[in-house]
């Protein structure tokens, strides 16, 4: 599974022009900070650059070039084709890149969209850009400084962070809706992390959405709201990560009877729970290899998993048994949910201890619902004769624990 879909990722990169496979999406991350006044909304908004610039790239030119995109130069670089941020253009003309951010954000009050004026705008090389996890470290990140760093030297499109302040004079706002129009056509544009904070008073809510934005968030000032939106996120972490969800499913297949099921899924939520939280606040070995580790952990514990269900001595174990054995895989899974964690939501954040339980809530019922979908299955099966039962819990171990094989080759590969 893995191999196909890393075969499909390279074969879209090939496929796709020149112009758009260059622009590196070195990072993926989009931060709004949503500020209420009586006057409207002001928007501090973080990009990368490359959603704002990469589908504007003109037609190919004399040259077989295809004409930069605005505030970009192109060059060849061992026969890539490579976009760089035109400073020069940049520096004689911000106000048309704050114009381009401005027109790629709609903000909506009652169905009707607001125009933006822009009061700043910033650029930063990623790696020296200023802390934006929360309003005063975006309002200082704009306050002051030139447009960008002279000392930066050439960079990268891909390496450039965009910072703007855009202010909606609408009145008094009580609800509102906000969405992003660019489709930069950049592998890995559907996981982009966007972080919503609206801020109304003392009040702070986060909401999270996953993709380019196109569908629109709606914003309100309720908690419930705001807390829906990361269990959301949790469930499609769980759904969407083939080594969680083959564990669950061997987790399943294994047991004997209901007690045996809940004592594993008790087990694998208790300690994935713990290591969310301890991992997400770096509670946790911070070298370079730890990450690395935990993966190739994740990847053995489905092999260990699978094998346990099909093997009758490790069926009969006790409930008290098993529960410690999902727990201490929990454990290893639950630094795995933390990682990816850690790419949406800072832990200086505002209402980050709701935001963080949302998620794992979220985590619970993507596991919920994979047990209330395999469960009744294997209840059917095992009243079919013992063949039958046998036969497919051994095929369904066995495509899983060979998955798995291969993921441990390809993170062993990668860990050495």
């Amino acid at each position: 599974m893995r191999i196909i879909v890393v075969f499909l990722a390279l074969f879209a990169c090939v496929v796709a022009t020149s112009s758009q496979a260059h622009f590196k999406l070195n990072q993926n991350v989009r931060v709004h900070h949503m500020v209420r006044s009586d006057e409207g909304l002001d928007v501090h908004l973080r990009t990368p650059m490359s959603y704002l610039v990469a589908e504007l790239v003109g037609l190919e030119g004399p040259d077989g070039l295809p004409e930069p995109a605005p505030y970009t130069y192109n060059r060849i670089e061992d026969g890539v084709l490579m976009h760089y941020l035109d400073q020069g253009a940049l520096l004689s003309d911000p106000g048309g890149l704050a114009k381009i951010a401005a027109s790629s954000l709609q903000l909506s009050v009652d169905r009707t969209t607001l125009p933006a004026s822009v009061v700043a705008l910033r650029l930063h090389p990623i790696g020296t850009e200023p802390g934006f996890a929360n309003l005063s470290e975006a309002r200082d990140a704009l306050a002051s400084g030139s447009v960008f760093p002279a000392s930066a030297g050439e960079t990268y499109v891909g390496d450039v962070i965009v910072d703007i302040h855009l202010r909606y004079v609408s009145g008094p706002v009580a609800t509102y809706s906000l969405s992003h129009t660019s489709n930069p056509g950049l592998p890995g544009q559907e996981n982009t992390a966007n972080l919503i904070l609206d801020y109304n008073g003392q009040e702070v809510r986060t909401f999270r959405a996953t993709g380019l934005m196109h569908d629109p968030v709606n914003v309100s000032g309720s908690a419930t709201a705001a807390a829906s939106t990361f269990i959301v996120e949790g469930i499609r972490h769980i759904l969407e990560g083939p080594d969680h969800v083959l564990f669950v499913l061997c987790m399943i297949i294994g047991a004997l009877n209901l007690r045996s099921l809940l004592a594993r899924v008790t087990g694998f939520t208790l300690g994935h729970t713990v290591t969310l939280i301890l991992g997400f606040f770096g509670i946790a070995p911070s070298g370079a290899w730890f990450i690395p580790t935990v993966e190739l952990a994740i990847a053995l514990s489905i092999v260990y998993a699978a094998v346990m269900a099909v093997t009758p001595s490790t069926q009969e174990h006790g409930n008290l048994k098993a529960f410690g054995i999902t727990s201490g895989i929990g454990l290893l899974h639950g630094f795995g949910f933390s990682f990816m964690l850690h790419q949406i939501l800072r832990v200086d954040a505002p209402n980050v201890w709701h935001s963080l339980l949302a998620f794992n809530v979220g985590v619970e019922i993507g596991q919920l619902m994979i047990v209330l979908l395999v469960w009744p299955l294997v209840l059917f099966l095992r009243r079919q004769p013992g063949r039958i039962w046998i036969g497919s819990r051994a095929a369904v171990a066995a495509c899983a624990a060979l998955i798995a094989m291969v993921w441990v080759v390809e993170r062993a590969e990668f860990f050495l």
